[in-house]
């Protein structure tokens, strides 16, 4: 094997696999090996991995493609030969808590500071960033941004990857395309982090960028005050020159009639000037409440764009790059396990991982499936405890304004069969039931009909806003 075999083999498989695939299961791996060549013709290549669980994976899930990607850049049939990699200790950041072990006794797993343990670093929050700005510099005091909610620091992957691009057309060009663009999605799935990496991108190239960010509820309160002191004039001058206006939540305007006629005015000023809008809420412009129409047309104007919540490869990425910034790195299988049982939002994938972590390090033991499991184990009897099949059929089933029992017939009008086929999809999501186990508490159907209608819901639910904001609305009714 030539010595950059692996190396444009990495580049061919880059090219063909999903980015965030490729960076979490490729792109760490260190570079194979030639074996003695044996009697046939068959180039054998070591690949040394570095735990059971990442070596299962990819045998299952990339060995084939590999072998075929190196077989085709060799000239000659190449056979993957996976190996564990010898096991080396993770090295940590010292400084313990004040009154804990000393540095020489430090565990494997160590957060910076108790305030490390308690919080994750506030580069990687999805949170609403606008607390601890008075310790930033006086223009992130002005701006309101948070600098460290880059698109550096924000995981990309499928379920953001619409948003994400759109943003940085955004950043590129504001003022020129997608405006305004409006993002919607449940909380806590990185909505806050898009709209400041736009804001952060933009101030790096055009320093004295007029930029401001603020969540729904500020201009409410600005508007009110200004309407009490009968200064309106200012309120333009704040919100009528800017270059770039980043708003949270705007579903918080709904019934207050006076803000949303002060924000249609501002809205018109800064489109006429060529100043780009980026707006968040829970749900897509028309499903909007209580907000006049003038506006929601208004915001669907310009691009309207979903975040989804993380599939499970984006989440387990999502858990290792947060622990690595928290000074941990955690293993693969432990971070598929979290990954697997917190499926809702980022903003909960960081909880747990808090937990995981804090756990950890007071009881002095290594992070692995174990630990976890009993670190969450509160999360986990919730979770079995509240979401059960019967649950969902029952909460689908009063959403659609049918009885429950039409879930276990055999009747097939679409106002029966396409809630069906919803509740066989959130119960594949939410619950861990095997395929077959789900067509049983669905009147006996067989495994093939809940595979179908997991498909067809979750390839609709890409294309079809109105079914995905149906699907928000039940998944957090089920959360409680």
């Amino acid at each position: 094997m030539t010595p950059d075999l692996w190396q444009r083999g990495c580049e061919r498989l880059a090219s063909e696999l999903p980015e965030q695939q490729f960076n979490t299961w490729i792109r760490p791996l260190p570079p194979a090996e030639v074996l003695p060549p044996q009697d046939d013709d068959t180039m054998r290549v070591a690949l040394r991995v570095p735990n059971r669980f990442k070596l299962d994976w990819i045998r299952s899930q990339y060995a084939g493609r590999i072998e075929t990607v190196l077989s085709d850049l060799a000239g000659l049939p190449v056979r993957l030969d996976l190996q564990l990699a010898p096991r080396e200790l993770p090295t940590v950041r010292p400084g313990p808590l004040a009154g804990a072990a000393s540095a020489n006794d430090a565990h494997p797993v160590h957060a910076a500071d108790a305030a490390a343990t308690a919080a994750l670093p506030a580069a990687l929050s999805a949170t609403h960033a606008t607390t601890g700005l008075a310790a930033t510099a006086p223009a992130a005091s002005r701006h309101k941004l948070n600098p460290a909610l880059t698109f550096d620091t924000l995981v990309a992957g499928r379920a953001n990857q619409m948003a994400r691009t759109a943003a940085l057309h955004v950043a590129g060009a504001p003022g020129a395309m997608y405006n305004p663009l409006f993002i919607y999605g449940g909380v806590g799935l990185g909505k806050t982090h898009l709209v400041h990496a736009v804001g952060n991108a933009l101030l790096k190239d055009k320093p004295d960028a007029r930029v401001l960010y603020l969540h729904a509820e500020q201009f409410i309160s600005d508007v009110v005050r200004n309407y009490q002191r009968k200064t309106f004039d200012e309120l333009k001058a704040k919100y009528h020159q800017l270059d770039l206006l980043l708003i949270d939540d705007v579903q918080f305007f709904a019934g207050k009639e006076r803000t949303q006629e002060e924000f249609f005015n501002a809205f018109e000023a800064l489109l006429a000037k060529r100043a780009h809008i980026i707006m968040t809420s829970d749900t897509y412009p028309k499903g909007l409440v209580d907000i006049d129409e003038r506006l929601t047309s208004r915001f669907d104007a310009g691009l309207t764009v979903a975040i989804e919540p993380p599939e499970l490869e984006m989440r387990v990425a999502i858990l290792i790059q947060k622990a690595r910034v928290d000074g941990v790195e955690m293993p693969e299988d432990v971070a598929f396990f979290v990954a697997k049982n917190v499926r809702a939002n980022v903003r909960e994938l960081e909880g747990a991982l808090r937990k995981v972590l804090a756990y950890a390090r007071f009881t002095h033991k290594d992070v692995n499936i174990a630990l976890a499991r009993e670190a969450l184990k509160d999360l986990l009897s919730i979770q079995n405890r509240q979401i059960g099949v019967e649950n969902i059929q029952k909460t689908v089933a009063d959403f659609y304004k049918i009885k429950v029992a039409d879930m276990y017939s055999k009747k097939r009008p679409a106002s029966i069969a396409r809630p069906r086929q919803i509740a066989m999809f959130l119960a594949k999501e939410m619950t861990q039931k095997s395929l077959p186990e789900i067509g049983e508490l669905f009147g006996g159907r067989d495994h093939t009909t809940v595979l179908h209608a997991v498909r067809k819901i979750g390839g609709e639910r890409q294309k079809n806003s109105e079914l995905n904001q149906q699907l928000h609305v039940l998944e957090q009714t089920l959360k409680g």
